[in-house]
């Protein structure tokens, strides 16, 4: 099987649990590392899917390797290799698409309870799961592009997750470690305590019972993984 390629956008933002869930069905995959300085492919020739992590840029950003990566994603669309988005990597998706991303009306950061929608391409991604507890860290939102269907809503997001046939886009976190959400709140505390609220919690917050909660993530994870690497040509 052709590798997967993962897209990274920041140091810290990698693929998390989405590399151990490869690793564990022996899928091949390779690291793209747009932070330090490697190019988007411009042919899907090499790969199998297209996965898109986070990062703490825009999509509307004046960046060089953003519309290379907008192209990539319509090109795989149009050619049925499954594209898979986390966050900056799900509004990577929408604005490919045709959708649009712009501020939120609050920043959401930490854990959140998202509700799954009541539509049958929900229940084929979600399968058992009408809530759960996920993770997230965004001050944008995107809108759910033409033909996509909605997936997932939080209160203080209502787009939080899209498909497009074999194609997943999310603003939500599903990839996360134990490891990255320590890491995060150590570099993004001072963002943390400038917007407490409602939809923000404090480090202390978001670090607690993470051997509970990082593990119930990973099954929900697991689930939409599954279903998206059964898009991948062998």
């Amino acid at each position: 099987m052709k590798p997967v390629a993962i897209f990274r956008h920041f140091p810290i933002e990698g693929p998390g649990y989405f590399a151990t869930f490869l690793d564990l069905h022996s899928i091949p995959w390779q690291l793209v590392k747009i932070d330090a300085g490697e190019e988007v492919p411009s042919t899907l020739d090499p790969f199998s899917g297209l996965v898109f992590m986070g990062g703490p840029m825009s999509v509307n950003d004046d960046l060089p390797w953003i519309a290379p990566a907008l192209e990539l994603i319509r090109q795989a669309v149009v050619n049925n290799v499954p594209v898979l988005g986390h966050c900056l990597g799900g509004q990577l998706m929408a604005k490919a698409l045709g959708g649009t991303v712009s501020n939120g009306p609050v920043r959401e950061i930490g854990w959140g309870e998202v509700s799954v929608a009541g539509n049958p391409i929900a229940r084929t991604w979600f399968g058992e799961f009408l809530n759960f507890n996920a993770f997230h860290w965004h001050g944008e939102v995107f809108t759910i592009p033409e033909d996509a269907t909605h997936l997932l809503s939080s209160p203080y997001c209502k787009n939080q997750a899209f498909a497009l046939d074999i194609h997943l886009a999310l603003q939500c976190h599903v990839e996360m470690t134990d490891e990255m959400v320590r890491t995060w709140c150590a570099i993004g505390a001072e963002e943390i305590a400038t917007n407490l609220g409602p939809s923000v919690q404090s480090v202390e917050a978001i670090q607690a019972n993470l051997a509970e909660r990082v593990p119930a993530l990973n099954k929900v994870a697991g689930r939409l993984y599954e279903k998206w690497i059964s898009g991948l040509e062998s």
